[in-house]
């Protein structure tokens, strides 16, 4: 995941006002300690239940920097969604030792606690608020990846199975929220079955079985009557 470099350009030695009050570090770091808090305490207790003074503490900066940096908590909830995969998944999508269907069902071995969006989106009200917005369009890339995978396989209705997937992916984070365990194995086996309906057996390498199944056996014709 890109964690991107700030250089805020301090020059010297930061003195006891800069650091601001009860000594607490500010300057160089200070917006990558503040996005740390901000995804341990978001992932651990909620957007909601995280206040500006607890993000302070946990980040050891002064509220005047943390406001020097975002000009607000909605616009510090953005950021921390940003961090998120600004790539879709490039680990799953870029990887070239990998056919397209390997890719489409690699993407069910990433287990997050639970898909930062969707929490995001359960806890913010408000669909023009800028981190729904910005969930929002992540999941539009996400089916959008997929659906291009899908095109590679050969699926005969990528856009289809590319929203399959998708589907797919959202219900196992939540379903394994709810639950407090993984059901993104069972996930994984439900969409072999869709991939594999999806794609034409010519489609598949060298047009073999795919799932490790056989092909059905024509039935032999029997006497004449």
């Amino acid at each position: 995941m890109h964690t991107g470099q700030y250089r805020l350009g301090y020059a010297r030695p930061m003195t006891e006002l800069e650091k601001g009050p009860q000594g607490l570090r500010r300057g160089r770091g200070a917006r990558e300690r503040i996005l740390s808090a901000s995804h341990q305490l978001f992932r651990d207790q909620g957007i909601n239940s995280t206040g500006m003074d607890q993000l302070c503490a946990v980040a050891e900066v002064s509220k005047r920097t943390l406001y020097q940096h975002f000009a607000g908590k909605d616009e510090l909830i953005a950021e921390h969604l940003r961090r998120f995969d600004p790539e879709i998944l490039p680990e799953v999508f870029d990887r070239a030792d990998l056919t397209p269907r390997e890719r489409l069902l690699a993407a069910f071995d990433i287990h997050p606690p639970l898909c930062p969006f969707i929490a995001a989106a359960v806890e913010i009200h408000d669909p023009g608020h800028p981190a729904r917005v910005y969930a929002h369009d992540y999941k539009k890339a996400l089916a959008a990846r997929l659906t291009e995978t899908a095109r590679e396989a050969g699926a005969t209705n990528p856009e289809q199975l590319g929203e399959q997937l998708a589907l797919l992916l959202d219900g196992a984070s939540a379903r394994s929220r709810v639950l407090n365990t993984s059901t993104f194995s069972t996930a994984a086996a439900i969409a072999a079955v869709l991939i594999d309906n999806a794609i034409p057996t010519a489609a598949a390498p060298g047009g073999a079985p795919r799932s490790g199944r056989r092909r059905p056996r024509a039935p032999r014709p029997g006497p004449h009557p």
